[in-house]
């Protein structure tokens, strides 16, 4: 949980959020919850073994919700774009190969710690160490069929939500 300092107008709807607030005495501290984005996308292998209402129900069973969702077939420069932390390593061609290989779905999840939440739902990347009851653990083929990506933190969150989605797909 975070802790914000707001300063609010008497007389006024206008909220204002500032740190600096608070070593001035001139705000209040309430301690809130904010909603975290992350990107996930569901892997061919996951449409193909008509997974998705699986997988949709464990996210909302988690109590994150959809903020933005499409179904697309990537070429070989977005698959490099979202990717390219990736590129040079010996597994990257068969990763790009396999997510190129049929429709995939990309979607912007939100909710408390939405990013951490969606690790643990997904499990290890290795399906042989991935727990049973994740994603990964109960569905995942092998390293590059895994079913499920997902970002591993904020900034990473925020670079592959720009390979798919543009602010005016994100619905909040």
């Amino acid at each position: 949980m975070q802790e914000v300092y707001v300063r609010v107008e008497k007389g006024s709807k206008k909220i204002e959020m500032d740190p600096i607030l608070r070593k001035r005495g001139k705000a209040r501290s309430w301690k809130i919850k904010l909603k975290e984005r992350t990107f996930v996308m569901l892997k061919p292998d996951a449409i193909s073994g008509k997974l998705i209402g699986e997988i949709f129900t464990r996210i909302e069973n988690k109590g994150l919700d959809i903020a933005a969702i499409k179904i697309v077939r990537m070429n070989e420069n977005k698959a490099g774009e979202l990717y390219s932390i990736h590129r040079g390593k010996s597994f990257f061609n068969d990763l790009i190969q396999h997510v190129t290989s049929g429709p995939v779905i990309p979607m912007i999840l939100e909710g408390e710690n939405a990013i951490e939440t969606m690790r643990k739902i997904i499990g290890s990347t290795d399906p042989l160490k991935a727990e049973m009851g994740s994603i990964r653990g109960d569905y995942a083929k092998d390293i590059t069929q895994n079913v499920i990506h997902a970002a591993d933190s904020v900034e990473t969150a925020e670079l592959e939500m720009q390979v798919f989605f543009n602010k005016e797909d994100i619905i909040s």
